[in-house]
């Protein structure tokens, strides 16, 4: 990371409405993906949340737009649970910190069968 520019953060997140009178939240998670789509930042929805990365301040107005558009489908509570991480000891290309963790798990494992 340059001295002096802003924070790249690999975050994850889980966005949980609450209230909706409904055993599925689904159609509130569609809604939050549809606002990931439009923010430009690299996501990728998985079981239990969502994984998300770009500049620190992208990525929580993304969430807290999340937020604000899953209230307004009807959700009257939200609970999300965020766990974000940085780093400033080497350069992360935009869109490769989640991927590139996960690669390096795979190729230690790997070593495992040779």
């Amino acid at each position: 990371m340059a001295q002096g520019s802003e924070l790249y953060a690999v975050a994850d997140f889980c966005l949980i409405p609450m209230g909706t009178g409904e055993p599925s939240v689904a159609e509130y998670i569609a809604e939050c993906q549809r606002i990931l789509e439009k923010s430009g930042l690299h996501f990728k929805m998985h079981g239990y949340g969502t994984n998300l990365e770009g500049p620190w301040s992208a990525v929580c107005k993304a969430i807290g737009d999340c937020h604000a558009a899953v209230h307004a489908k009807g959700a009257p509570r939200i609970a999300t649970d965020i766990r974000i991480g940085t780093r400033v000891d080497k350069d992360i290309a935009p869109g490769t910190g989640n991927d590139s963790k996960v690669a390096r798990v795979r190729e230690i494992l790997e070593k495992d069968t040779k």
